[in-house]
């Protein structure tokens, strides 16, 4: 009796003394869901078209059409300047050019006569010729006194008034084409075989309170930056409802893959051993360690490809103080981990 009572006693001081070794552990299991790999990066909105409208010929402003923040389209009348000169000049030149047609009809009527010489016709014909080129160039000089919109856009910035006297090539109005905004963003040469048109981003624009927007690659410059390592991948932002403003600070994400059905754990229950990832897998009260081979990270958790079925209780949290056959006791077990361990006690 004495003998039982002693094995008694000492089973029972092993199996305390085992529970205070246990180390206590929270577990886990995989989950199934999509996984993205996403380039982040930052950059201004800007207009892909916009123009600078100059005049080409001086004069003065004698009528403004058009107001910043007008809508406009390819071709329309902005501004016009007088042109009284130009116009003088373009009749002027009209008469002369008609008196050189009736001077060359007679030249030719005598040259056929045989009473002058072919030179005259040729230098007749020669005069008529340059003076109707003279015509011509006085006839566009007197349409450039109408300044006309060289894009379709939005007037963003006007730069004259009724009343200026300007010059050949002084700015008058700025011309911004607000469909499509741009964002170029400079993505690192790691990521260049990754990139293609058309992906998929994301533009969060903090001006708008964080307000999420859409966009795609549109296209991806083929050269590299020699003094950044990096390509300049453009994003069309789509904006259908036109909240958004050239100038505008952009957070862009570029979705570089996609995949729908990946098994993920979270990012800090792996624990590096030589160098490669590993996990700890609740087996009873025994740890243990595996090898794993990762893929995409995405918002705290990591896609396992290799090593894991999904049926698992991975240690998630105390594996730091973990060896592979480490005694382990579960804490604040998740629901899906306790019914992982019940199907695993029914096979």
């Amino acid at each position: 009796m004495l003998g039982l009572n002693g094995c008694g006693k000492g089973a029972a001081k092993d199996a305390a003394e085992s529970a205070i070794a246990a180390i206590p552990v929270q577990v886990e299991v995989p989950s199934r869901g999509e996984m993205v790999s996403v380039y982040a990066g930052t950059a201004p909105l800007q207009a892909d078209q916009e123009a600078t409208v100059v005049a080409k010929v001086g004069g003065e402003v004698r009528e403004l059409l058009v107001e910043e923040g007008d809508h406009v389209k390819a071709g329309q009348v902005l501004a016009r300047l007088d042109g009284d000169r130009l116009r003088f000049e373009l009749q002027q030149t009209e008469v002369n050019l008609r008196k050189l047609e009736r001077e060359y009809q007679r030249t030719l009527e005598l040259f056929n006569r045989k009473l002058v010489a072919s030179q005259a016709v040729d230098n007749s014909r020669s005069e008529m010729e340059w003076l109707k080129a003279a015509r011509d160039l006085a006839q566009l000089n007197v349409g450039y006194t109408e300044i006309r919109a060289p894009i379709a856009g939005v007037i963003s910035a006007r730069h004259i008034k009724v009343g200026n006297t300007i010059n050949v090539n002084d700015r008058t109005f700025q011309v911004t084409d607000l469909d499509p905004l741009i964002a170029e963003v400079h993505v690192p040469e790691r990521e260049f075989a990754k990139l293609r048109a058309e992906q998929a981003v994301t533009i969060i624009v903090d001006a708008l309170s964080g307000a999420n927007f859409a966009g795609r690659v549109q296209r991806i410059s083929p050269t590299l930056d020699p003094a950044t390592g990096t390509f300049k991948a453009t994003i069309e932002v789509l904006d259908p409802k036109r909240e958004l403003k050239p100038g505008m600070f952009a957070r862009v994400g570029i979705v570089l893959e996609r995949r729908s059905a990946a098994l993920r754990i979270p990012r800090g229950a792996i624990v590096e051993a030589e160098g490669a990832p590993t996990v700890f897998v609740a087996n009873g009260d025994k740890a243990e360690q595996r090898s794993i081979k990762t893929g995409l990270t995405n918002a705290g958790l990591i896609e396992v490809v290799e090593g894991l079925n999904g049926d698992e209780r991975i240690v998630v949290v105390g594996q730091n103080g973990l060896k592979s056959g480490s005694t382990i006791r579960l804490i604040d077990e998740s629901p899906r981990a306790a019914v992982a361990e019940r199907n695993s006690g029914a096979s």
